[in-house]
């Protein structure tokens, strides 16, 4: 199982350096051929090298586990490099298209011949990341080979481009494709900027629904009814969760811890990596109540 742990780790390691190392040289290769397809996609490799950094990163950072400081551990470190890598996007994509639009406009020549070694260079090293990628089940992996498709097919497309602007002088398809490439990048921002604003304000998971959690809580054998339920995630996968439990008067302790074990039972079954359960007794007053 560790050979199999460090195998995994060793492919998202791998998948990092050749996304920085072909992200610099994409920079370079824009500028050589005048393509700001190429440098759009340069973008994408740099937001997909700072995630697979993360990534990297806070594995190490998990394994601290918790402390006084973070009581429930560096898992939520993920979500400050969530918005620091949607502000570089932004900021980033505001660059491209100030440079990309004005060339719908007027179109300027691009090194096709250039721009097709980068386009084949491109298919083949994230080809090789997914190859690397696709047998590993850990959810880090499936991302990050997720995110190699994405960027494999983004090349296919700056391939297609360069062999047409080799046999004719549309222009104009550089910056289109750009402005495509870039669109892209755009909405997964944005919809990553809206996941990762839930995930502050403490809602509820998307998979979690609480209404049924709680009617299965209230389904347990001396359970009278549940309130003060309150879930929320820390990184988008590990999940918090806390409840108030009221019993019948004169339920014995024994039978309270198992309502307990079922209301933990039924967390695991919610993928809830933290539960936190409050018993109470008909009419007994809530501390929490207003």
């Amino acid at each position: 199982m560790s050979h199999d742990h460090s195998h995994k780790k060793d492919n998202i390691q791998l998948a990092f350096f050749l996304n920085l190392s072909f992200a610099l040289l994409e920079i370079g290769g824009g500028l050589w051929t005048n393509s700001m397809a190429i440098l759009s996609d340069a973008l994408h490799d740099f937001g997909d090298t700072f995630s697979l950094g993360l990534a990297w990163v806070l594995e190490k950072f998990s394994k601290k586990g918790r402390d006084s400081r973070y009581s429930y551990g560096y898992l939520r470190f993920s979500l400050l490099g969530a918005i620091v890598n949607i502000i570089v996007l932004l900021g980033g994509s505001l660059i491209i298209l100030s440079r990309s639009i004005p060339r719908l406009i007027a179109p300027e020549s691009t090194n096709a011949p250039g721009m097709l070694v980068f386009a084949i260079t491109g298919m083949a090293v994230n080809g090789f990341a997914m190859l690397r990628l696709k047998n590993d089940q850990s959810m880090n992996a499936r991302v990050v080979a997720l995110h190699m498709l994405e960027d494999m097919l983004g090349w296919a497309a700056v391939f297609i481009v360069s062999i047409m602007l080799i046999f004719t002088d549309f222009f104009i398809l550089d910056p289109l494709l750009s402005i495509l490439i870039t669109a892209v990048i755009l909405f997964n921002v944005i919809r990553n900027l809206k996941k990762t604003a839930s995930l502050f304000l403490q809602a509820s998971p998307d998979q979690i629904s609480l209404e049924k959690i709680e009617s299965e809580l209230r389904a347990i054998k001396n359970v009278e009814s549940v309130h003060h339920m309150h879930a929320w995630s820390l990184d988008g996968e590990h999940h918090v969760l806390t409840t108030h439990i009221v019993v019948k008067n004169g339920t014995a302790q024994p039978e309270i811890q198992r309502i307990k074990n079922q209301v933990r039972a039924l967390g695991k079954l919610y993928h809830f990596m933290h539960i936190t359960i409050e018993t109470e007794f008909t009419g007994e007053d809530c501390s929490m109540q207003p």
